[in-house]
């Protein structure tokens, strides 16, 4: 019943601690406070990309536009490196972000929840910037689609 929900689509990226970088896509991302700027996503427990958040103090969030579903996709794959041949940029705050999207957020990371095979992630906001794209990109029922606006 659950994939009948539609939900917005982003990439958490943050540095391993020999300064690679790593990143999954989610479709838990949301808004906790705005009094403090305050932000989650959830992360299963068994995901490649947890022990480096896990150790981060620090992350950043690419919340993705309508056209960009294929990166999506290639967060989201198990058993790869998914930055190879992805352009990506260094934010000022150092930390990987990818281009092209709606919003980038750079949070650090407040606390972690253990909830049954995943763990919420909260993380307060000290920086934000819109991007280029006019669309976000959606998940719902297994599918990715994109929201481009009327003309």
């Amino acid at each position: 019943m659950l994939r009948r929900h539609v939900a917005g689509v982003a990439v958490v990226t943050t540095l391993t601690a020999d300064g690679a970088p790593v990143g999954l896509t989610v479709n838990s991302f949301t808004s906790v406070s705005l009094d403090p700027p305050l932000v989650s996503f959830c992360v299963a427990n068994d995901a490649s990309a947890r022990p480096a958040l896990q150790a981060a103090g620090r992350f950043a969030i690419t919340v993705l536009g309508a056209d960009q579903a294929e990166l999506a996709s290639r967060f989201a794959e198990s058993g790869v490196d998914r930055f190879a041949g992805v352009e990506w940029l260094e934010g000022t705050d150092g930390l990987p972000r990818l281009p092209g999207g709606l919003t980038w957020l750079s949070c650090a990371k407040e606390i972690e929840h253990p909830a049954g095979d995943h763990v919420i992630v909260i993380g307060r906001v000290h920086a934000a910037e819109s991007g280029p794209a006019e669309g976000p990109l959606l998940h719902h029922g297994g599918r990715l689609y994109g929201l481009h606006h009327a003309a």
